[in-house]
C-alpha cells in the first residue's frame, strides 16, 4: 500500500504541476524580462513593489504539521510549535525566499524574489503565532535609488544581518548588495559587494542562495558566508565562498541525494543550519535540515554534518526557501521557515515554527 493518501498524492500532483510550469514560465520570463527595457517590462508589473505600501496579510493556522498523524509532534531534531497559511489581496505578495526575525522573534524583515522588502511583526497567543500585524512592502533600491528591477536585477533570495547592515544575494546576476538600515530603513540605497571572480561564474539561476553573516566571538568573525543553490565543483559538490572577515576563500558543502541548498541560519551555538530541498516527478518533494560545524569552515574545505530534520508531502510543507532562529526567553531555540509560493495559485506562503531539541 502507497504511504501516501490520497490528498498527499492530489498534493504532490499540484506541486509537480507548479514546478513545471514555474520552470516553462516564470524562470523563461525573468530571463527575458533581464533583457527587456523596464518600460517596456510587463510580466513582473502585477508581482513587484514600486513605492513603500502597508498592506494587509490573512493568516489561517496550522494546528498541526504531520498529515498522517496529527498528534505527531517531534521530527528529528525539530519539534512542531505552530504554523500559518498567508495570503494577501495585495498581487505584490508572495514569493518569499528569506526571512530575519529580531531577538525576540516578533519584528522581522523578508524578501521576495521579485525585488520586494516585506516588513512587520508575527502575533503570538502564548508560544503559538495566530498573525501578522504593521506589514509593509517597499521595493529594494539599486545603488541609484531607483528598483533593482528596473536594472534587471532579479532573484533577491537571500539575506543576512549584521546589525543596520544588511545583505541581500541575487541569484539571477550573482551580486550581493548591501544596505545600511540606520540609513532609512528599506528606503535605503544599497551598495554592490565585491565578490570573488568564481561567484560571477555561477550558474544564474542556480546562484547564492544563502547568506550568513558571522558575528563576534565565533570562528570566522566578521565574514559572509555565501552558499550557492546548485553551483557544482569539480566533484560535484555546492561551492560556496567566504567573503570578507580574517580568511576569505572558497569551500564546498558536499551535496547528497540531490538536495539543492534554499537557505542558512547560525545558531549562537556557531553551528550552521543549512537548509535544503529537492523536487522530482519520481521520488516527490523534501525538505531537510543539514547541521554543520562552523569551526570546520575554511577555505578549500569540504564540510557536511547530520541531517537533523527531514520531510515531505505527508506533513504541511510547500517551496521552503528561508530559515532563521531565535532563543526565547525560557531558552527554546525556535526555527522559524518562509516558503516561496512561486505567486502561483496552487502553492502556498507557509510560516512554520519548531523548537530545536538539541
Amino acid at each position: 500500500m502507497s504511504r501516501y493518501t490520497v490528498s498527499d498524492r492530489r498534493r504532490f500532483l499540484e506541486l509537480a504541476l507548479a514546478g513545471l510550469a514555474t520552470l516553462a514560465h516564470p524562470r523563461l520570463a525573468q530571463a527575458q524580462a533581464a533583457f527587456t527595457p523596464a518600460a517596456n517590462r510587463t510580466v513582473h508589473d502585477a508581482h513587484s513593489v514600486s513605492s513603500p505600501v502597508a498592506i494587509e496579510v490573512r493568516a489561517r493556522p496550522l494546528p498541526t504539521f504531520d498529515l498522517r498523524d496529527r498528534s505527531r509532534l517531534r521530527f528529528g531534531s525539530l519539534e512542531y510549535r505552530s504554523g500559518l497559511v498567508l495570503t494577501s489581496s495585495f498581487p505584490g505578495f508572495g514569493g518569499l525566499s528569506g526571512i530575519r526575525l529580531d531577538t525576540k522573534g516578533e519584528r522581522f524583515i523578508a524578501i521576495s524574489d521579485q525585488g520586494s522588502w516585506f516588513t512587520g511583526r508575527i502575533v503570538y497567543s502564548g508560544r503559538q503565532m495566530v498573525g501578522l500585524a504593521e506589514v509593509e512592502a517597499a521595493p529594494l533600491l539599486g545603488p541609484d535609488g531607483r528598483p533593482i528591477l528596473d536594472r534587471g536585477w532579479y532573484d533577491s533570495e537571500s539575506i543576512a544581518m549584521d546589525g543596520d547592515q544588511v545583505y541581500i544575494g541575487l541569484e539571477r546576476v550573482n551580486q550581493v548588495l548591501r544596505y545600511d538600515f540606520s540609513k532609512g530603513f528599506t528606503r535605503a540605497r544599497s551598495e554592490i559587494v565585491p565578490l570573488p571572480p568564481a561567484a560571477k561564474r555561477l550558474p544564474n539561476n542556480k546562484g547564492l542562495e544563502a547568506l550568513v553573516f558571522v558575528p563576534k566571538d565565533l570562528p570566522l568573525a566578521g565574514t559572509l558566508i555565501a552558499i550557492s543553490e546548485r553551483g557544482l565543483d569539480a566533484n560535484g559538490n555546492l561551492i560556496s565562498f567566504l567573503v570578507g572577515g580574517p580568511t576569505p576563500g572558497q569551500f564546498s558543502v558536499r551535496r547528497t541525494e540531490d538536495f539543492d541548498v534554499s537557505d542558512a541560519v547560525l545558531l549562537p551555538s556557531g553551528d550552521l543550519l543549512v537548509l535544503e530541498r529537492k523536487f522530482s516527478l519520481f521520488s516527490g518533494v523534501g525538505i531537510r535540515i543539514r547541521r554543520l560545524r562552523l569551526a570546520d569552515i575554511a577555505p578549500g574545505a569540504l564540510v557536511d554534518g547530520p541531517t537533523i530534520f527531514a520531510v515531505d508531502l505527508g506533513q504541511e510543507i510547500d517551496n521552503m526557501e528561508g530559515i532563521d532562529a531565535h532563543v526565547t526567553p525560557e531558552g527554546d531555540t525556535v526555527l522559524t521557515m518562509i516558503s516561496d509560493d512561486n505567486f502561483s495559485i496552487i502553492q502556498r506562503t507557509l510560516l512554520l515554527q519548531f523548537t530545536l531539541v538539541e
